[in-house]
């Protein structure tokens, strides 16, 4: 690996003063080309880089499950220490109470980004890091500004934390997310993880004529959820694809818990698998 990271791909920019990283992760995919950049700056200065895998959001368990386990395994490939926090799901729950149709990327998001990396911030208080960062942010399907936010807020709570923060979703760190993605043959998941992301998620996939979220990497019919093509994985997270979802779920979440307005949004969407040849956009499986 040269000093810039792999092949000299992009430049780690550090921010002064840190030692220990306590780097919050989502899951493995949206973890490896952030981790390598973090770990080609450790072998020049020695930064200490540790994963935190507290995501009470994801459901359901057997869901949850998968992304640790191959979370903690690719922390274990690479020699790095993983901490396993408790999932605490009640919690989650408690704190998102009345926030249950909230649109991806509104307030309910910000809640769970909040809860998230303020677990994040305290456990880097009591052990000594001294800066902290997150996986959400090299995610496409995560507003960038939102995710920061609630990092730099809960970095703000003790004095000597850190939040990391850069443009970790670039063309150059995606595609190399997916290529390491590849390389290690990783799951591939189909929604943000929450129970209210998979609702939605799903109502979006039957008004656009696509088969529903079945969690495992085993689809009966439609081969193995995994990531194999780096170019072809990259384009189900194409800006097009992205951009179009959210206006979708934005103009659903404004029909609030209405079963009949709900369907009046999802109605709109009925035809759509019907232009993808003329949009030539591609609205398949997607990834998160």
């Amino acid at each position: 690996m040269s000093e810039n990271g792999k092949d000299g791909l992009y430049t780690a920019d550090v921010p002064k003063g840190i030692s220990r990283i306590l780097l919050h992760s989502c899951c493995a995919p949206c973890s490896g080309a952030m981790v390598e950049e973090m770990l080609s700056y450790a072998e020049r200065t020695g930064l200490e880089v540790a994963i935190f895998f507290y995501n009470p959001n994801i459901h359901p368990k057997k869901e949850y499950e998968i992304r640790k386990e191959e979370n903690k395994k690719f922390a274990k490939s690479l020699a790095i220490e993983f901490v396993d926090c408790d999932h605490d799901a009640d919690n989650w729950y408690a704190r998102m109470k009345g926030m249950e149709f909230d649109a991806e990327r509104g307030g309910r998001c910000t809640e769970c980004f909040d809860m998230r990396m303020e677990r994040t911030a305290l456990y880097a208080h009591e052990h000594g890091f001294d800066a902290i960062a997150t996986t959400n942010a090299t995610s496409r399907w995560k507003d960038a500004k939102q995710v920061d936010d609630s990092g730099i807020r809960a970095a703000d709570r003790y004095e000597g934390i850190q939040y990391w923060h850069k443009d970790w979703s670039s063309d150059t760190m995606t595609l190399r997310k997916y290529q390491i993605s590849a390389e290690n043959k990783f799951y591939k998941q189909e929604y943000c993880g929450c129970s209210y992301s998979l609702r939605d998620s799903n109502e979006w996939r039957r008004a656009n004529g696509i088969p529903k979220i079945q969690i495992g990497g085993e689809h009966a019919g439609l081969g193995n959820r995994y990531f194999t093509d780096p170019i072809e994985d990259a384009q189900e997270e194409s800006q097009d694809v992205v951009d179009e979802f959210f206006t979708q779920a934005k103009e659903i979440a404004e029909a609030g818990s209405d079963r009949v307005e709900r369907k009046k949004k999802l109605d709109v969407y009925k035809d759509r698998r019907k232009n993808e040849k003329e949009t030539g956009i591609d609205f398949g499986l997607n990834n998160w």
